[in-house]
C-alpha cells in the first residue's frame, strides 16, 4: 500500500509572462480585464487621502477682470500695478499660498478701483478743458 505520486498537470507559460516587466501602470492588467472597475472613482486606487479637490478650497477672487478693465483708463502706472497684483494673486493661489493670494487679490481690487477713479477724473478734466476753450 504505498502511495503512488499523482501526476502533475502540465503548466503552460503564456508569452506575456515571458516578457520583461513594464513600468506602465496599465501593463499589470490583462487585455481582457475589466478596466472600468479599476478606473472607477470609487476604487481605492483612485482615492488618495492627501489629494485636495476643488471643493476643499474655493477659488479666491483675484479680480483679473477688474484690473483688465482698469487698463483702459488713462492712469497707466497705477493700473499696470493692479494687473501685476492680480496675476501675483493667481500665482500664489496656484502655489498653495491661500492667505497671500487673498491679500494680493484685495490689493489688486483696491488698486484697480483707484485706477478707474483716477482715470475717470482725468477723462472728466480733459473733457471740461477741451469743451470750455474757444
Amino acid at each position: 500500500m504505498s502511495a503512488q505520486p499523482q501526476p502533475q498537470p502540465e503548466r503552460t507559460v503564456s508569452s506575456s509572462a515571458l516578457r520583461a516587466p513594464s513600468t506602465s501602470p496599465m501593463s499589470q492588467y490583462a487585455p481582457g480585464s475589466d478596466l472600468k472597475g479599476v478606473l472607477d472613482s470609487s476604487s481605492p486606487e483612485a482615492n488618495t487621502e492627501d489629494d485636495k479637490t476643488e471643493e476643499d478650497i474655493p477659488m479666491l477672487k483675484n479680480y483679473l477682470w477688474l484690473t483688465i478693465f482698469s487698463c483702459f483708463c488713462p492712469a497707466y502706472p497705477i493700473n499696470i500695478v493692479g494687473l501685476v497684483f492680480s496675476i501675483m494673486s493667481q500665482n500664489s493661489y496656484n502655489e498653495g499660498d491661500y492667505e497671500g493670494a487673498r491679500r494680493l487679490g484685495r490689493n489688486a481690487k483696491w488698486v484697480a478701483t483707484a485706477s478707474i477713479i483716477i482715470g475717470l477724473v482725468i477723462i472728466t478734466i480733459s473733457c471740461v478743458v477741451h469743451f470750455t476753450r474757444k
